[in-house]
């Protein structure tokens, strides 16, 4: 074999060889991107799920600072009309 065909043949050798470090690497690299999206995904996930039972209490919450507020103002018109009948004002007269 002549030392140029010798030299054809390690060039080659060594173009495979990094023909398939380079496939490798493609292939490690977008095990890698699947995974991070993987997680990536199931973190959004629970995020969502958290936020999620975040609103609905916050919701809870609201209603029942609604039903009180309610029950407050409820409870100022009866003490309200309860004061203005203690001091003799009548809402008929017109003076209320």
């Amino acid at each position: 074999m002549s030392e140029e065909a010798s030299r054809e043949s390690r060039i080659d050798r060594a173009v495979r060889r990094l023909d398939r470090a380079a496939t490798l690497l493609d292939q490690r690299i977008s095990r890698r991107i699947a995974e991070a999206e993987a997680q990536a995904g199931s973190l959004i996930d629970g995020d969502r799920a958290r936020l999620a039972t975040e609103l609905d209490s916050a919701r809870s919450r609201e209603r029942e600072l609604e039903a009180a507020g309610a029950e407050a103002s409820q409870a100022l018109a009866v003490a309200i009309s309860e004061l203005r009948a203690a001091i003799g004002e009548d809402d008929q007269d017109g003076k209320a």
